[in-house]
């Protein structure tokens, strides 16, 4: 059997992948009802002009009467770290749990 590599974890990339347009669209519209606050929002998301966003928003905005249920990255998988600074960790004493 061959052994196997370990990997150096400091030469690992992590991938960033933009949300895709729907993406930022529907979580646009989780965050607020007004509809130019939801280009703003999506725009500022995927990092395209507000031109570019307005039609998708205003085309949801038409289809909002259906009775659709979405799902948005549903065939991704999304994981939020949040790191702190080494320097504050090691000053902290080991809390006891």
């Amino acid at each position: 059997m061959k052994t196997r590599k370990k990997l150096d974890p400091t030469k690992l990339r992590r991938r960033r992948d933009p949300p895709t347009l729907e993406e930022a669209v529907f979580a646009a519209q989780g965050l607020t009802a007004d509809w130019d606050q939801q280009v703003v929002i999506a725009a500022c998301l995927i990092g395209v002009p507000e031109e570019e966003v307005r039609a998708t928003v205003l085309q949801t905005r038409a289809g909002a009467r259906s009775t659709t249920l979405r799902s948005a990255g549903s065939r991704r998988t999304v994981v939020v770290e949040q790191r702190g600074s080494r320097a504050a960790l090691q000053g902290r004493p080991p809390t006891e749990r």
